[in-house]
């Protein structure tokens, strides 16, 4: 009995120090963990399927991700930004992802429109619809950060290479999705402030706009991220875009519109010459087109108190033919809509309405792009968000309504 009895009593120790030991490794894994991503973890923890897909229409799933701390954005700015879509990954996967998960971001071809409006009770809003192919979809929601505003924002997770057949699947799909705060399309912040994005074609090649001054360095989205976290207005939105160097993403040209609550807005554009002779990304130069000095666009620009924006450049003289102008169709639909009021709207609905109108599965289509991914209304003076997925107008279970209140 004795004889039997020490090897089990020693077995039992050896077995009690064994777990110890790996119950205080696995400890200080978790701590590490924490440690390293505790607002990143949190952030994956809340990720929620919005909408399954539908093929058939050519749906992509609709996700929401509430996304905690600051995703390093200080440090972004601090290092002087990022000049190219392959900084931008670097960054994004030596912060974010602690060099785990591989990314990039794909080009695209888009085809976009916005609006402004006011509508019967003085509510300003900033309208959006973004037209491309099926895919998937994220609205995007940022803490306010270290006098930093807090933002609602879309974005296409097909930039971030998940497939656009397939669902977010997997911890290395929801880790690559933490990067969505780079690569917004649109949003609002609770300043009030508005912002989207826009492709414009430029040069004989959709030659991107490349400066290369002494400024710190943006790509495009990151603009448009930087105006979420830092403008007050659009003259601090406009302020950013001057102070620095812009270098669109994925191989091809932008524009973009800014509005805040006041009814204020603008439109920002690179250009140099003429659409035919911009083929030098490096000598273009901001300009900025304002709602209510832009009469030298046109005569509908000139009596009207709003403003809208599709795909192509608009200052006067930049084509030769209207028939390079992309999207001038959808343009001047949206402008005869509002015009008919003269930019005022019931409420919301009623901007979504004209949204729907130039919606990309009912549309003629100008272009190749087969539907509208999203459509959004924001509303600036109350900083809510009506937001439909894939052109469900009118549908409860596809209205989706966010607030930052």
């Amino acid at each position: 009995m004795e004889i039997t009895a020490k090897p089990q009593k020693r077995g039992k120790r050896i077995l009690r120090v064994v777990l110890a030991v790996a119950g205080a490794l696995l400890l200080a894994l978790v701590i590490l963990l924490l440690a390293l991503w505790h607002n990143e973890i949190r952030t994956l923890a809340g990720m929620t399927l919005l909408r399954e897909r539908d093929d058939a229409h050519l749906d992509g799933a609709v996700y929401y991700m509430d996304v905690k701390g600051g995703f390093y954005l200080d440090e972004f700015v601090a290092q002087g930004g990022v000049s190219s879509d392959a900084e931008l990954i670097g960054f994004i996967t030596e912060h974010i992802t602690k060099g785990l998960i591989p990314m990039h971001i794909s080009e695209s071809d888009i085809a976009c429109s916005s609006f402004t409006a006011v509508t019967e009770a003085g509510e300003r809003l900033f309208a959006r619809n973004y037209d491309f192919s099926k895919t998937n979809t994220c609205v995007v929601r940022t803490q306010a950060n270290k006098g930093r505003h807090a933002s609602i924002s879309t974005v296409d997770l097909q930039f971030l290479g998940i497939d656009v057949d397939g669902d977010v699947e997997g911890l290395a799909d929801r880790i690559t999705c933490l990067a969505v705060p780079y690569i917004p399309l649109d949003g609002i912040n609770d300043a009030g402030v508005a912002c989207g994005i826009y492709m414009t074609y430029q040069g004989a090649e959709n030659e991107p706009t490349n400066q290369n001054t002494d400024k710190p360095d943006l790509t495009s989205t990151t603009l448009l991220r930087l105006i979420l976290d830092y403008a007050d207005n659009v003259e601090q939105a406009v302020e950013i875009a001057s102070s620095y160097d812009l270098h669109d993403s994925a191989k091809t040209s932008y524009h973009y519109m800014v509005a805040d609550a006041t009814g204020k807005s603008a439109v920002l554009e690179w250009v140099n010459g003429t659409d035919e002779t911009d083929n030098d990304g490096g000598q273009r130069r901001l300009v900025v087109t304002y709602h209510d000095d832009d009469s030298h666009i046109g005569q509908a620009e000139a009596d009207s108190d709003v403003q809208w924006v599709t795909n192509f450049i608009l200052q006067p003289d930049y084509y030769t033919s209207e028939k390079d102008k992309k999207g001038l169709d959808r343009y001047q639909r949206i402008g005869q809509e509002l015009a008919k009021t003269k930019g005022v709207v019931a409420d919301e609905e009623a901007a979504m309405d004209i949204l729907a109108i130039v919606g990309r599965r009912s549309w003629n289509n100008d272009d190749s792009n087969s539907c509208t991914v999203h459509s959004v209304v924001y509303d600036l003076t109350n900083k809510t968000a009506l937001w439909i997925p894939n052109e469900h107008y009118g549908e409860e279970d596809a209205t989706y309504r966010f607030s930052l209140k």
